[in-house]
C-alpha cells in the first residue's frame, strides 16, 4: 500500500505506546508522516494512539514486537513495508530498566536483557532501516534518532548502572553508525532526555520521585515528553541536513 499524498515519508517509533515515544508519534503525525507505532506490551494503548492517529487522517498501524528478538524486529519491519511503505524515519525509543539493583546483586537474566533491549535491539533496527533507506543499498536517504539517555554520561539514577551502561553504547552506535554511513544518505543522531515525567519513573515512585527530585534539577522541574518530541523532530527534519552523528542534551541543564 502506498503511502497517502499528505505523508512526507513513514516513521516507525519504537516504544511508542506512552511516554515519549507517545509525544514523538504524535508530533510525527502532526508533521506529515505516516507513523507505524511499535509496542511491546500494553496493546491496549497503542491501538488508542493509532485510533486517534486515523482520526486526524494519518496512516497508522501498530505492530507487537519484543525489542530482544531478531525475528521479531524483522516482521516489525516487513509490517511496515507492507501496510505503510517505505521507512524513513526510525526514533528508536524503546527501552527498559528492567530491574532497579546495585550492580552486587544484579543477575546476568537482568543484565542480558537490559543489554538486548535497549542496545542490541537499536542496532538491529538501525540495521534493517538502512537495508531500506541506504542510497548505497538502493534507498532514498532517511534519518535516525535513538533516545539515549543522560544516564549515558552521569551513571544513572541510584541501583541502575546496568541501564545508564546500556544507554552509554546507544551514544556510541550513534557516533559510529553515523560516521558509516555519512555518504548513503542517511543522518544518525541522538537525544538524551534529563528527568522526563514519564511512566518509567514509577520504578522509583512515579510521581512522588518527581516531585521530590524536581528542585534538585537547575531549571526546578521535570522535563514534558513534547519538550523531547520537538528535539527529535527537529533532528529528523531537514533544518538537521548537516547534523549527523551529534547527541543533543534535552535535560533542562542537568
Amino acid at each position: 500500500m502506498d503511502i497517502s499524498a499528505e505523508s512526507i515519508g513513514v516513521m516507525l517509533v519504537t516504544g511508542a505506546n506512552r511516554g515519549i515515544g507517545r509525544a514523538v508519534a504524535e508530533a510525527g503525525a502532526k508533521n506529515g508522516y505516516a507513523v507505524a507505532v511499535h509496542y511491546g506490551q500494553h496493546r491496549d494503548e497503542a491501538e488508542s494512539l493509532v485510533k486517534s492517529l486515523r482520526a486526524i487522517g494519518v496512516k497508522s498501524i501498530s505492530v507487537q514486537a519484543d525489542m530482544a528478538v531478531e525475528a521479531d524486529i524483522i516482521h516489525l519491519f516487513n509490517e511496515i513495508d507492507q501496510h505503510l511503505g517505505t521507512i524513513t524515519a526510525l526514533v528508536n525509543n524503546a527501552g527498559s530498566i528492567v530491574e532497579v539493583k546495585p550492580i552486587a546483586e544484579i543477575g546476568a537474566a537482568t543484565v542480558a536483557r537490559t543489554l538486548m533491549v535497549n542496545l542490541a535491539g537499536p542496532i538491529l533496527c538501525c540495521r534493517e532501516a538502512l537495508k531500506r533507506m541506504s542510497t548505497a543499498r538502493g534507498g532514498k536517504g532517511g534519518a535516525i534518532v535513538n533516545i539515549s539517555s543522560m544516564a549515558a554520561v552521569l551513571g544513572g539514577l541510584p541501583n541502575e548502572v546496568h541501564y545508564a551502561a546500556s544507554k552509554g553504547g546507544v551514544d556510541s552506535l550513534t557516533i559510529g553508525l553515523a560516521r558509516e554511513v555519512a555518504t548513503e544518505g542517511v543522518r544518525i543522531n541522538a537525544v538524551r532526555p534529563g528527568v522526563i515525567d514519564t511512566p518509567i519513573h514509577d520504578w522509583h515512585g512515579g510521581n512522588a520521585f518527581l516531585e521530590h527530585y524536581a528542585p534538585q534539577l537547575p531549571m526546578k522541574r521535570a522535563g514534558t515528553p513534547h519538550e523531547i518530541a520537538e528535539a527529535v523532530l527537529w533532528l529528523l527534519s531537514p533544518a538537521a541536513s548537516y547534523v549527523t552523528g551529534s547527541i543533543l542534551n534535552v535535560s533542562g541543564g542537568r
